[in-house]
């Protein structure tokens, strides 16, 4: 069955269905990781967004129940060059073309994926369009420029969870009295594990949460998740960070770091086409070393709106000198804007959890 994308700059590419019928509308990004392709479709941060994954060849490991990051897949569509027809590894459950029919994901193949890349580059991420229905260009491209887009938008609210709970997972023992409440804006589970693993109880509780509610749970500590979308599109989120500053540990991740900046007075920015993949270098500028890490962001803390406030730049990204790690210099508070519980991806910054377990340590010690 043919298929289009079509740009909202009207530029369309075409390609060959792979078995789900529709029309979905999202934001045009691109991924370049070689493997890793069910926990990109299953990181919330991904709603909202058409992903195209650069790698030629995708699926040929299958998928199982392990490498999930939530309950099931956020993105609007996916886009490969081939689907691999043989499935071949031990851990398979079943192969990538049932799965998309499985949970109605809308993807294609056959798709000039690194020319759609070179456009995305030069061009930008930008609203985009995938269908197997309408294959007039003229009218798909109509569409895309009305869409919603993500600029603005609240996508949280459709990935964080419902209500409060208390994160439960056989695979880490949990050896420390430490309470750590993480405030879902599309949180993905390896997160939950790696703070598990690093002796916390873990409670997640809605993106809406009031700070007041947060603190009679008296938690030893708070992560801001990763998340979708705008971080300008989240004014109840950030209102909410500003309660809790100076008041408790705070470890922010990705979108975490885009609340956290917003929260302290200053402003985020989109970038041109974003960061994701598995192989961004970051350079932690207090030691010279070098971080390949996984992320998955459009939008960036613009650092020159927060020059006055006490917080330091501890991470830069090598590509393009972008922000990618702030700390506060009189607050137990830091936060990167790359993902260190990898999934898919390196594992150079899982440390990042046991720093966020001493600080809590510390603090709980004085008080």
């Amino acid at each position: 069955m043919n298929a289009l994308i079509a740009l909202e700059d009207g530029v369309v590419f075409e390609g060959r269905s792979l078995g789900v019928e529709g029309e979905r509308a999202g934001e045009i990004v691109f991924n370049t990781s070689m493997t890793g392709y069910q926990e990109i479709m299953t990181d919330p941060s991904y709603k909202g967004q058409i992903v195209t994954m650069t790698y030629p060849l995708i699926g040929n490991y299958g998928v199982n129940d392990e490498d999930i990051e939530s309950s099931s897949p956020k993105v609007e569509g996916f886009v490969v060059r081939e689907l691999s027809k043989i499935t071949s590894n031990f851990r398979a459950k079943d192969d990538l073309f049932n799965y998309f029919k499985q949970h109605n994901i809308i993807a294609i193949e056959e798709v000039d994926t690194r020319a759609l890349t070179k456009h995305i580059r030069v061009r930008g991420a930008m609203k985009a369009i995938i269908s197997t229905i309408d294959l007039n260009p003229e009218s798909l491209i109509e569409k895309a420029k009305k869409s919603r887009g993500i600029v603005g938008i609240d996508l949280v609210r459709e990935v964080t969870c419902k209500s409060v709970f208390a994160w439960e997972d056989n695979g880490f023992g949990n050896n420390s009295q430490l309470v750590c409440v993480v405030m879902d804006f599309g949180v993905k589970m390896n997160i939950l594990r790696m703070l598990k693993k690093a002796g916390c109880h873990v409670i997640v509780v809605p993106a809406s949460t009031k700070a007041e509610e947060i603190l009679t749970m008296h938690p030893d500590g708070v992560l801001l998740s990763n998340g979708p979308g705008d971080p300008e599109g989240l004014p109840y989120a950030i209102k909410e960070i500003k309660k809790l500053l100076g008041k408790i540990p705070i470890f922010g991740i990705c979108l975490g770091q885009q609340l956290l900046g917003l929260a302290y007075g200053g402003k985020t920015y989109k970038l041109k086409f974003g960061h994701r993949g598995a192989n961004q270098p970051i350079k932690e500028i207090a030691t010279g070393k070098i971080y390949i890490t996984s992320e998955n962001h459009g939008f960036a803390v613009d650092m020159n709106s927060i020059k006055d406030q006490p917080v330091n730049i501890t991470h830069i990204n090598l590509n393009d000198n972008t922000v990618e790690g702030i700390e506060h210099k009189v607050y137990p508070i830091f936060s990167v804007q790359f993902h260190p519980e990898a999934s898919p991806g390196p594992h150079d910054s899982y440390g990042l959890f046991m720093k966020f377990k001493e600080m809590m340590e510390r603090v709980k010690g004085k008080g």
